[in-house]
């Protein structure tokens, strides 16, 4: 009999086969997983001296979870930013920028982390650039806020030339105080005039980011990530961070169109990423191309108007024309398509462009054209995109986290209809779920609890689009593998198949919700290695 190099005895081990019973035993041989069997000690000859084993009589097993929408790229890039996210208010956040200034020499870009929302905090605002002045003047500072805000102060809107004058790019947003004097605040396209200007770190500084970064997705039950703003010119990055052993998990990436206006800037990315087509072994590949239509917590694109100006609608951030060519590009070159629709005018667009797509494109395999977020849409939009065989992926945890500040935009009615996982599924759509971190926090059992109670800073919102902990692993497991095209390899724990686990003290699949929130794995298993924990 052939030996194992990882024995695994546990209470209940979910295969995820229908049908199937719990296991008790599972062997790995190399990356890949030779056996289960219904008895703990069923497998106890495949062990050898050098055999890793644990032993978990109480522990269940899943499969590791994908995050099908996240942006691990910018939790590499702040891996050693400065820490705002864990500010209460507004003076601490100025406090902990105050504190890097000291130890920083001047001149130099002071960077934040991202995952905080302004409406949490007792001011419930964004800093100033005049405020972030008196945390330093000597050093230009750029606060992160998700991925389509930022706020920077008066010495990085110099560098940046922006004044009074400055116009506003389409598709963008620039702050002013009352005199039309920049206020610090940049969003979505005009975020670019400030973040051209940020030097590059050093290979070995980033390298070291994603290794941190991973590890801390692993430790939350993460096993694959598809990241949904990668920048061609950071793919060279990430295979340098293969190489060097420092990703701990698997990362599909999402190349970058983001901010893109026309069909020439996409031909220019798609000649670029021509010789990223075909990447070894099953850690890093390239999905597809990510674009954005409208946008974000502030500014999504909906038929109703804004809650706080009844003139605003929020805005596209493509002409719906140009957008078509532009994605007819992407697909006569082979490449999958994924497009940021968050109001429920930009997924009306979207499914519009799709359909026009689809009719150009009559062969297209099924999954080439994803539709991210799907925020706000109704029961007709989402009978529409199945009916066109759109996929969704939809992120829970940033409902949780923008619930308050998007109370402000859209209202309490429209966000207690936001990401309706229960009616995507009885639709019959092919959803999987993510966390769009920063905004949103990553880790499975954080998606899961999320759509088993609509928990969200403000309490429950929407219940009757909650779903059972069994719906929400799958969106996570065997539908994320099934929408990146990957279900013959990964998502089911059975012979063959990678091994890709997590081990945990509860059984998710009965856990009352409040055992399941803030739980992560004992351990994380990645093609038949401990990423995380101990044997």
């Amino acid at each position: 009999m052939s030996k194992a190099d990882l024995l695994i005895r546990a209470g209940a081990i979910h295969t995820l086969v229908p049908g199937q019973p719990p296991q008790r035993a599972l062997a790995v041989r190399g990356d890949r997983i030779a056996a289960v069997s219904p008895d703990r000690n069923g497998l106890d000859a495949w062990a050898s001296g050098d055999t890793v084993v644990i032993d978990r009589p109480d522990a269940t097993v899943l499969p590791a979870f994908d995050d099908t929408h996240t942006h691990l790229m910018i939790a590499a890039n702040s891996a050693h930013d400065v820490p705002v996210h864990t500010a209460r208010d507004l003076p601490e956040l100025l406090g902990l920028i105050r504190e890097r200034a000291q130890r920083t020499p001047p001149g130099q870009w002071i960077r934040t982390t991202a995952n905080w929302q302004e409406i949490n905090l007792p001011e419930r605002r964004f800093p100033t650039a005049r405020e972030l002045d008196s945390a330093t003047d000597a050093h230009p500072v750029l606060v992160m806020r998700g991925g389509h805000n930022i706020v920077v102060n008066s010495a990085a809107l110099e560098l940046a030339g922006i004044t009074a004058e400055t116009p506003v790019p389409a598709g963008g947003h620039i702050g002013r105080d009352t005199d039309g004097t920049p206020n610090g605040w940049l969003q979505d396209n005009a975020i670019p005039l400030v973040a051209r200007l940020l030097p590059e770190p050093s290979l070995a500084q980033r390298i070291d980011g994603f290794r941190t970064a991973t590890q801390d997705y692993a430790a939350k039950g993460i096993g694959t990530v598809r990241d949904a703003m990668v920048p061609v010119s950071d793919l060279p990055v990430l295979r340098a961070a293969l190489e060097a052993d420092a990703l701990r998990v698997r990362v599909r990436v999402m190349a970058s169109a983001l901010g893109f206006t026309t069909v020439d800037a996409v031909d220019d990315l798609l000649d670029r990423l021509e010789e990223w087509r075909y990447l070894p072994g099953p850690w890093l590949r390239v999905w597809g191309v990510k674009f954005g239509l409208d946008g974000g917590i502030e500014a999504g694109a909906t038929r109703e108007p804004y809650a706080c100006d009844h003139g605003f609608h929020g805005y596209l951030t493509w002409e719906p024309k140009v957008l078509t060519e532009a994605m007819d590009r992407v697909l006569r070159r082979g490449w999958r398509i994924g497009t940021h629709a968050y109001g429920d005018r930009a997924v009306e667009q979207l499914l519009d462009v799709y359909a026009e797509l689809q009719a150009r494109h009559p062969g297209l395999p099924a999954g080439a054209l994803v539709m991210e977020h799907g925020g706000l849409a109704d029961a007709e939009l989402r009978a529409r995109a199945v009916e066109l065989g759109i996929p969704v992926t939809i992120q829970q945890p940033l409902l949780h986290d923008i619930a308050r500040i998007e109370d402000t935009y859209w209202g309490p009615e429209r966000v207690n209809r936001l990401f309706p996982a229960r009616g995507w599924i009885d639709a019959g759509a092919l959803v999987t779920g993510g966390s769009d971190y920063p905004v949103g926090a990553y880790g499975a059992m954080a998606s899961v609890w999320g759509m088993v109670t609509r928990e969200t800073v403000t309490g429950v919102r929407g219940p009757e689009h909650a779903i059972t902990a069994a719906e929400a692993i799958a969106l996570h497991t065997t539908n994320a593998v099934a929408l990146l095209g990957e279900s013959d390899t990964r998502g089911l724990l059975t012979p063959g198949r990678l091994a890709d686990l997590t081990l945990w003290d509860v059984d998710p699949t009965v856990a009352t919700p409040d055992r399941l929130h803030g739980l992560n794995p004992t351990h994380t298993v990645l093609g038949g290695r401990v990423v995380h924990g101990r044997p």
